[in-house]
């Protein structure tokens, strides 16, 4: 037996709770993880609270993010002792992920641990840690560099925004962040912003062009957000997306792209290939301050993760959620 967050729904409703799991109820995969911590994202929050149609499949545990130690292993990729991660691939949605003390998984779905982070690092982390880098990774791809200008992160204080300024305030880029919580202006700029917007000057419909002022973007808002960092990118400047928290719509017209040569680039991290998710994690190792992890991160223990999760979707949480699935 081991504890796990279990999601449920039949006649009596849908809910989320702590629960005792017999293994023989984990679901089929090559490769048996003794999960150490896990994290909250966005994504959980949505599955624990049920506010969004994640959960795929019932009973569901969810966490998209996990670090642990092979147990057992049928793949020729991970072998008993190895310490993995695993980001996305759609666990906790329609294979049982990582807010539990046991998962079962893919060999292939799985990559080392870096040896630059203890688990609780990359747990920090985690998928929108992963997510921010692919992001920087993007930019650097078209060609976007530090002497071009700035980059405007939004939803700055949030786990995808946090680790994306940072990181690309190391590499040499003046960062501006956008969020909603005034408090968090001391926060963003000791991560790195060279100055933080309200989200407010973002957030409702805008014109179609604006004046130029962004070289890129990182943004996981969507919806007008997406749409006026596009009205006001430079020429041939790179944007990237990579969330909804503001919602799916995209209320926009193609000037930035046809009239300025804008490229708006989709970044998925849940079935990004194995060698990209390597690149990623590598250079994490490298180019993030592992100093600034704790600064971004809190730490909970399994049973605080279900109210925390209505606290994120609420916008209430800074930065990221380790979860020991331990305590």
């Amino acid at each position: 037996m081991f504890k796990g967050i279990l999601i449920e729904k039949d006649e009596a409703g849908y809910r989320a709770s702590v629960k005792d799991i017999d293994e023989g109820q984990l679901p089929e995969g090559e490769v048996t993880v003794r999960v150490s911590h896990s994290t909250l994202n966005y994504k959980d929050g949505l599955a624990i609270t049920g506010k969004g149609p994640v959960v795929r499949r019932f009973p569901m545990v969810p966490g998209i993010d996990l670090v642990g130690t092979v147990e057992s292993s049928t793949s020729p990729d991970c072998k008993p002792g190895d310490r993995v991660i695993l980001n996305g691939w759609g666990v906790g949605e329609g294979h049982w992920g990582g807010l539990a003390q046991k998962a079962r998984l893919k060999g292939d779905w799985l990559v080392p641990l870096p040896e630059q982070f203890s688990p609780q690092q990359a747990m920090a982390i985690g998928t929108a840690g992963y997510t921010a880098m692919l992001c920087v990774l993007a930019l650097e791809r078209h060609g976007v560099t530090p002497a071009q200008g700035e980059i405007v992160v939004t939803g700055a204080a949030g786990g995808v925004g946090s680790v994306a300024t940072a990181v690309l305030a190391k590499l040499g880029y003046t960062v501006v962040a956008v969020s909603g919580r005034a408090e968090e202006t001391d926060y963003l700029k000791r991560l790195g912003a060279s100055e933080v917007l309200s989200r407010a000057q973002f957030a409702t419909p805008g014109k179609p062009l604006g004046k130029e002022r962004w070289a890129g973007a990182v943004d996981v808002v969507g919806s007008h957000t997406l749409v006026n960092v596009c009205a006001t990118t430079k020429y041939r400047g790179v944007v990237t997306a990579c969330g909804l928290a503001g919602g799916m719509d995209f209320p926009a017209t193609v000037a930035p792209f046809i009239l300025r040569g804008v490229t708006l680039v989709g970044i998925d991290s849940v079935m990004c290939p194995r060698a990209e998710r390597l690149e990623a994690w590598r250079r994490l190792g490298a180019d993030l301050d592992i100093s600034k992890l704790e600064m971004i991160s809190t730490e909970i223990s399994l049973g605080e993760a279900i109210p925390t999760a209505s606290k994120l979707i609420n916008g209430e949480i800074r930065g990221r959620v380790i979860v020991d699935v331990n305590r």
